[in-house]
């Protein structure tokens, strides 16, 4: 039903019936991820003027990505995460990606 790079990609869907007999299909709820559980792949320092979306076209290639930084640093109100110049965001793979294992767990090529 979503895009694969959507933040609603793979939740599942319910649905409601009202009153009046319509039935309704809507998106479960999502939970946000703990940033801590994220594969940290980089920061960003926030410009002047900086803007979420800005900063997600500058990291991933798409404005619309935005979320992704927004659930990297736990943020609730994502306006804050820019209204402070200077602040670093942490760049991070969404929930479910994994990341590449340290240098000295990957084998050798041989």
């Amino acid at each position: 039903m979503f895009d694969p790079t959507s933040r609603y990609h793979g939740i599942a869907t319910t649905t409601l019936t009202t009153p009046d007999g319509r039935t309704v299909t809507y998106v479960r709820r999502r939970f946000l991820p703990q940033p801590e559980d994220l594969m940290s792949v980089g920061t960003q320092v926030v410009e002047p003027g900086d803007r979420l979306d800005r900063i997600a076209a500058r990291q991933y290639g798409a404005p619309e990505q935005a979320w992704r930084i927004a659930d990297a640093n736990g943020a609730i109100r994502p306006e804050d995460l820019t209204s402070v110049p200077g602040r670093r965001l942490r760049i991070a793979l969404p929930a479910g990606v994994p990341g590449s294992l340290p240098m000295a767990m990957n084998p050798a090529p041989s």
